[in-house]
């Protein structure tokens, strides 16, 4: 079983930066890809990017550049910098890991940006 913490959201104003971190406890853990995603109130879970185990990335194209994805595997944690953060990027934001084929989700963390 793998169980995901995110961590690191909060109340900013516009323009201000975060960074969010998404800790994965198991035994045994062989993180493949671990993704970030955010749902605002009244809209579907949209995703927003996504790092392999070797480090390549892929970003939503909406971002332009604002956010960066990474992770640090031997502290088995992902991590999302989040840059000029706007009042539409309002959220819960929740990472997801897939470990041996399976896919696991945390419980998200709340990114409040005030204009």
């Amino acid at each position: 079983q793998v169980q995901l913490v995110e961590s690191g959201g909060g109340l900013v104003q516009a323009g201000e930066s975060l960074r969010l971190s998404c800790a994965a406890s198991g035994s045994g853990l062989s993180i493949n890809n671990m993704a970030w995603h955010r749902q605002a109130p009244g809209k579907q879970r949209e995703f927003l990017a996504v790092i392999t185990q070797g480090g390549r990335t892929v970003y939503a194209p909406s971002l332009k550049g604002r956010f960066t994805i990474s992770r640090d595997n031997a502290k088995n944690t992902g991590y999302l910098q989040m840059n000029s953060l706007k009042p539409e990027d309002t959220a819960i934001y929740y990472c997801n890991v897939v470990v041996g084929g399976s896919t696991y989700w945390g419980q998200g963390t709340q990114v409040t940006v005030s204009s």
